[in-house]
C-alpha cells in the first residue's frame, strides 16, 4: 500500500471544480432554475468522471432517479445503442416493477434491454425495428420514469459512441419532455480528431435549444497545489513538487498518478504509460492477474466474465479483485461488475501485455460467450474471437452482430459488420468452416444483406458493387437463384441512380431463369423490378404488364411491400399517360394499404411518389408537406441519406426554395451535426447552391468545383447546381463562364440520362438566355449579334425538347414559356431588325408572370414582373411598369433576391437605396475568392496568370478584381493591395 495516498481520491476534497459542479448542477436542474441537456468536455483525466460522480450523488441525495450509460471502446464492433441499454439493464436490475410497466407502455423498448441483445442458443429472424418507434419508446419511457420523480440520464464517453447512439442523443435533446428531465453526455476532447464524426453532432447538438456545453479546464497552478496537499498528507520538497506540477499540466488524474508514484519512491516515470503502471507493481502476482484481464475483457465487465479471464479458484479470485479496488486500479460497478478508475489504465495496462497474453485472454473470453456460459452481445464474441485469431467464430458473430444491428435500425453499424464477415470470409479455411454452420447463411445471402444495409446507410454505389462483385465471382454452375438475388439486389438500388448499367438486360436475364418456377416471394419481385426497368426505358406497355402480373401474384401470395410497389409504379404510369387524378386515387390507397400491413419502406416511397405527382401537378404545399413527411419517416426509421428518404430531403428543399421559403430550405438542407455519405452532402449542396444563387452569393462559387465533379454521375446534382452556377456567373457577368457551365451540364447528364431532350434542359436554357440578354444590353454590336445567335441556338433546342414531352406540367409549360420570352427580349436588347415589337414583348411576359404565378414559383414570377415592367417602361406604360416593379421589389427584399434588386435598379422609387444597400453589404468584407485573387495580385501576377492557377476566365478575375477595388475604395491594383495589407486581409 502506498503511504501518504487515500485509497478512493473521492475520499478527496473536490479540487479545482467547485464551480463547474454549481454550474452543472444548475444546467440540469438540481439549482433554482429548470433544467434541460449538458454536453461536458474535457481531456483525457480532466476529472470528467470525479465531476459526474458528484453530479450524481447530489442528484440522488435531493430524490432524483438518476441513469448511467457508457459508450465503449469496441472500435468498429460496437453494437448500436450501447450506452442506453446499459442503463436499461441497470433499472431492470434495480427496479424490475418499473422495467416491467415501461415494458408495458412502450413495448418497443424491448429492442434496448440487454437480454434482448445477447447471443442465444436459437437463432432469431431479422425483425427490424424502425427508428420511430424505438426513439418514441425510449422517450416516452424517460418520460413516464420521471413522472414522479426528477431523472438524470447520463451517457457518457459520447466519443466513442456509434453513430445509432449520436442519433438517438440528437433526438433525445431536441425533443422537449413534458416532465422533469435531464441528459448529460460527456466526452474527451483530446479525442477529437479533424475527422471525428463527434466534431459535427457537438456543433449540432449545442445549437438546439435547451443543451449547453461545457469545457472543463485544467487547474490552475494554486489548484493543483491545493490537490497534492489533499493527495499527500506529507509535504513534498519543492523541487519535486515542481516536477510533478510541471509534467501533470493542471490534469488532476496525472496529478494522482504522479503523487502516488513519487510516494513509492524513486525517479518519476518519463512515460506516461510507464507512470500508469507503478500502481500494478504494488499489487501482488494474482491481483496483477485481475487486472491484465480485465484490460482485455474491456474498461467494464461483469463478474463472471473476469473470472474466465483470472483463472483462478473463487477465493482467490475475490482476494485479488479485493486488492484491485483498494490500490484504486478497478472499481465495482453494481453489484456484478468491475470497471478501471479510469480508461487511461485500462488502456495503458491492454498495451503493456505480452502477445501471446493478449491472445489467450480474448480466446478465453471468446470460448465464454461463445458456449453462453457468460452473456454477452455478438458483438463482443465477434472483437474476442478476431483478436484471438478464432476467424470462424469471428466471422459468425459478425453475421449475427449485422443482423441484431438491423433489427434495432443501426444500417451503418451493421454494415461494418457484414463487410468485416465478407472479408474473413475471403480466406478458404474460414469459408468452409462457416459453411459447416447449417444454420450460417450463404455468401449470396450476406452479400445481399450487406447491400441492402449499404443501400439503407446512404451508400448505393457500395451497394451495388458488393453486389456486382459477387455476380462477376458466381461460377458457372452457380445455383440460378443466386444469380437471380444479385440481380434484384443490384437493380433495386440502381434505379433510382444515373448508372451506365444495363438494367433492363439485368432483369430479362432475372425474368428468363426464373421462368420455370412456381409462384413465389422471389418470382414476385422479379417481375416488379423488371416492370420498373421497363419504365425507366420509357417501355411503358411492357411495365405495365409486368407491373400487373408482379401485383397478381404479390397479392395471391399476400405480399404487401411488392402488392404497394407495383401498384405506385402502374399509377406513375398512369400519371405519365396524362391520368394524374387516377394516379393520385391509387397512390393513396396504396400508401394507406402499406401503413396498414407495416410496410414502412413502401409507405416511403408511396409518400415519395404522391409527393413529386403533386409537385408536377403545381400543388406546391401539398407536395411540400408529404416530401417533409417521407424525409421525416426515412429519418424516423434510421435511413435518412438511403433512397427515398434522401431524394425527399432534397427535393423538399427544393420546393420550398421554389415557394418563396428559402429560410425553410435551408433548414430542410442543413445536415449539421450529422454525417451523410459524400454524394448525399453534394446533392444538399446542389440545393443551397441554388439558394445562394437566388442571394447573389458569389462566395458560393468557391463550393462549385467539388459539386461539379459529381455531374457526370448525377443528374439532378448536374441540374439543380449547374443552374445556379449560370446565375452566379451571370451575376458576376461571366458570360463565358455561365455558357461552358450549361455545355457542360447538358453534355452530362446526356450522358447518364442517354438523351439530351430531357425536361430540365428548358429550364438551363431560360436561364442562360436571361443572362445573355442581360449581357447584350452593354456589348459592343458584334458581341450582340453573337449572343443573339447563340441565343436562338439555345431556344430552337429547347423547344425541341418541349415538342418531345407527351404532357407538360404548369412548371414545364412556365419555363418553355420563359424561353420564348427571353429569347424574344434578347433580340429586342441585342437591336436586331427582327426583333419582337413591344407589344408582343409585353405579351410574352405577362404570359411569363401568369404561368410562374400559376406555377407557385414565388422568385421566378418576381423576375417576370421585373422584366415585364422594363418592357412596358420602354413602351410609355409607365403607371403599369410602376405597379409591376414595385411588386417585384416586395419579393426581392423579402428573399434576399440581391440580383433581382440589382435588376430593379432604376424601375422603382426604392431603386437607389436598394443598389446601394446591395453595394454596402458586398463591401464589407472580400470573398475567399476575392482574398485568393488579391494574394496573387500582390505576387505581380496578371490576369491571365492568376486565371491559369485558379481555374477561372480571365474575366472572371478582372470582375473579382473590379470588386476587391470597389469594396477596399481603391483606385489601382498596388492601392487595393496596400490598403487590404493595413486592414489585415492579407497574410
Amino acid at each position: 500500500m502506498m503511504a501518504g495516498v487515500p485509497l478512493d481520491p473521492r475520499a478527496v476534497p473536490l479540487v479545482g471544480r467547485v464551480d463547474e459542479l454549481r454550474t452543472l448542477c444548475d444546467l440540469v436542474g438540481l439549482g433554482p432554475t429548470a433544467g434541460g441537456a449538458v454536453v461536458l468536455g474535457g481531456d483525457a483525466g480532466a476529472g470528467k468522471s470525479r465531476l459526474v460522480a458528484e453530479l450524481s450523488e447530489r442528484a440522488r441525495s435531493q430524490g432524483w432517479r438518476v441513469l448511467v450509460g457508457h459508450c465503449l471502446d469496441f472500435g468498429d464492433s460496437s453494437p448500436p445503442y450501447l450506452p442506453f441499454s446499459e442503463a436499461l439493464g441497470r433499472l431492470a436490475t434495480d427496479s424490475p416493477a418499473d422495467a416491467e410497466s415501461l415494458l408495458a407502455a412502450s413495448p418497443a423498448i424491448a429492442r434496448l434491454l440487454p437480454a434482448q441483445r445477447l447471443l442465444t442458443e436459437s437463432d432469431r429472424a431479422m425483425e427490424p425495428t424502425g427508428r420511430t418507434a424505438l426513439y418514441d419508446a425510449l422517450h416516452g419511457a424517460l418520460t413516464q420514469l420521471s413522472a414522479d420523480t426528477p431523472l438524470l440520464l447520463i451517457i457518457e464517453d459520447v466519443h466513442w459512441a456509434d453513430q445509432s447512439t449520436r442519433d438517438l442523443l440528437r433526438f433525445l435533446f431536441a425533443r422537449q419532455f413534458a416532465s422533469r428531465t435531464a441528459i448529460l453526455a460527456t466526452y474527451r476532447t483530446d479525442d477529437l480528431h479533424r475527422s471525428h464524426p463527434l466534431r459535427a453532432a457537438l456543433a449540432e447538438w449545442t445549437r438546439l435549444s435547451g443543451v449547453t456545453r461545457v469545457q472543463l479546464a485544467p487547474l490552475t497552478d494554486a489548484e493543483s497545489r491545493q490537490l497534492v496537499r489533499a493527495l499527500h498528507s506529507r509535504p513534498i520538497p519543492e523541487p519535486e513538487l515542481l516536477r510533478i506540477l510541471l509534467r501533470a499540466e493542471g490534469n488532476p488524474f496525472f496529478i494522482e498518478e504522479l503523487v502516488a508514484a513519487a510516494t513509492v519512491g524513486g525517479a518519476l516515470p518519463t512515460d506516461l504509460a510507464d507512470l500508469l503502471l507503478v500502481r500494478l507493481e504494488q499489487i501482488g502476482d494474482d491481483s496483477r492477474l485481475v487486472v491484465r484481464a480485465a484490460s482485455v475483457a474491456g474498461r467494464r465487465m461483469s463478474h463472471e466474465l473476469l473470472a474466465c479471464g483470472a483463472e483462478l479458484d473463487n477465493a482467490a479470485l475475490d482476494a485479488a479483485v479485493r486488492v484491485a479496488v483498494e490500490a484504486n486500479i478497478l472499481v465495482a460497478l453494481g453489484d456484478d461488475g468491475y470497471g478501471f478508475r479510469h480508461a487511461l489504465l485500462a488502456e495503458a495496462v491492454y498495451q503493456d501485455l505480452l502477445p501471446g497474453e493478449r491472445v489467450r485472454l480474448h480466446a478465453a473470453y471468446a470460448a465464454a460467450l461463445a458456449s453462453h456460459r457468460v452473456q454477452g452481445s455478438a458483438a463482443e464474441l465477434s472483437r474476442h474471437a478476431r483478436a484471438s485469431h478464432d476467424l470462424i467464430t469471428a466471422t459468425r458473430a459478425s453475421i449475427e452482430a449485422g443482423d441484431e444491428a438491423m433489427r434495432v435500425g443501426g444500417p451503418e453499424d451493421a454494415l461494418h459488420h457484414y463487410e468485416l464477415a465478407l472479408e474473413l470470409l475471403g480466406d478458404p479455411y474460414v469459408a468452409a468452416g462457416v459453411a459447416a454452420d447449417p444454420e450460417a447463411p450463404d455468401r449470396v445471402t450476406l452479400v445481399v444483406r450487406a447491400s441492402m444495409a449499404a443501400a439503407a446507410a446512404g451508400h448505393p454505389y457500395r451497394a451495388i458493387a458488393l453486389s456486382e462483385d459477387e455476380l462477376a465471382a458466381l461460377p458457372t454452375d452457380a445455383p440460378k437463384l443466386a444469380r437471380v438475388r444479385l440481380i434484384h439486389a443490384i437493380a433495386s438500388t440502381a434505379l433510382i441512380l444515373d448508372t451506365n448499367l444495363d438494367l433492363l438486360g439485368m432483369t430479362t436475364e432475372a425474368v428468363q431463369l426464373m421462368a420455370d418456377e412456381p409462384p413465389s416471394s422471389m418470382r414476385a419481385h422479379v417481375f416488379n423490378i423488371h416492370a420498373r426497368a421497363n419504365a425507366d426505358r420509357s417501355r411503358d406497355d411492357e411495365a405495365i404488364r409486368w407491373a400487373t402480373e408482379a401485383l397478381a401474384m404479390a397479392q395471391s401470395l399476400q405480399l404487401a411491400e411488392v402488392a404497394t410497389d407495383a401498384t405506385l409504379l402502374l399509377a406513375r404510369l398512369d400519371e405519365r399517360a396524362g391520368n394524374p387524378d387516377a394516379a393520385e386515387a391509387a397512390m393513396i390507397k396504396a400508401i394507406a394499404e402499406a401503413a396498414s400491413a407495416g410496410e414502412q419502406m413502401a409507405e416511403l416511397r408511396g409518400l415519395y411518389n404522391l409527393a413529386s405527382l403533386d409537385y408536377g401537378q403545381g400543388r406546391l404545399t401539398q407536395a411540400l408537406e408529404l416530401f417533409q413527411q417521407a424525409a421525416a419517416k426515412a429519418r424516423d426509421n434510421g435511413r435518412p441519406w438511403a433512397q427515398y428518404g434522401l431524394e425527399a430531403t432534397v427535393i423538399g428543399g427544393i420546393v420550398a426554395f421554389v415557394s418563396g421559403d428559402w429560410e425553410l430550405a435551408e433548414r430542410i438542407i442543413d445536415s449539421t451535426g450529422q454525417t451523410p455519405p459524400e454524394q448525399a452532402q453534394v446533392m444538399l449542396d446542389a440545393v443551397a447552391l441554388e439558394v445562394a444563387a437566388g442571394r447573389g452569393e458569389i462566395s458560393w462559387l468557391d463550393a462549385l468545383p467539388r459539386v461539379r465533379t459529381w455531374w457526370p454521375r448525377d443528374g439532378l446534382i448536374a441540374i439543380t447546381s449547374g443552374g445556379a452556377a449560370i446565375e452566379l456567373y451571370g451575376y458576376l457577368g461571366d458570360i463565358d463562364a455561365a455558357t461552358a457551365a450549361y455545355d457542360e451540364v447538358v453534355t452530362s447528364v446526356a450522358q447518364i440520362w442517354q438523351g439530351n431532350r430531357f425536361g430540365a434542359r428548358v429550364r438551363l436554357a431560360a436561364l442562360l438566355l436571361g443572362q445573355l440578354a442581360n449581357a447584350a444590353s452593354e456589348a459592343s454590336a458584334a458581341e450582340r449579334e453573337r449572343l443573339v445567335r447563340r441565343g436562338d441556338e439555345l431556344a430552337k433546342s429547347a423547344l425541341e425538347v418541349v415538342a418531345s414531352i407527351r404532357h407538360n406540367g404548369p412548371e414545364g409549360r412556365a419555363w418553355a414559356g420563359r424561353v420564348a420570352a427571353e429569347n424574344a427580349r434578347l433580340h429586342w436588347l441585342g437591336g436586331g431588325a427582327d426583333s419582337t415589337p413591344e407589344s408582343g414583348l409585353i405579351e410574352a411576359w405577362q404570359q411569363s408572370v401568369t404561368a410562374f404565378g400559376a406555377f407557385g414559383h414565388i422568385h421566378e414570377t418576381a423576375r417576370s414582373r421585373a422584366r415585364l415592367a422594363a418592357v412596358q417602361r420602354a413602351a410609355g406604360y409607365i403607371a403599369e411598369a410602376k405597379m409591376e416593379s414595385e411588386a417585384a421589389h416586395e419579393v426581392a427584399e423579402r428573399l434576399g433576391a440581391q440580383p433581382l434588386l440589382r435588376e430593379l435598379g432604376g424601375l422603382t422609387g426604392h431603386d437607389a437605396a436598394a443598389v446601394r444597400s446591395v453595394v454596402k453589404r458586398e463591401s464589407q468584407v472580400l470573398t475567399p475568392r476575392e482574398q485568393e485573387v488579391l494574394a496573387l495580385v500582390a505576387t505581380g501576377r496578371s490576369n491571365r496568370d492568376i486565371a491559369g492557377q485558379l481555374f477561372i476566365s480571365a474575366k472572371t478575375v478582372s470582375v473579382h478584381i473590379s470588386n476587391v477595388l470597389a469594396k477596399l475604395e481603391a483606385t489601382s491594383r498596388t492601392e487595393a493591395v496596400a490598403v487590404a495589407r493595413r486592414r489585415g486581409l492579407l497574410g
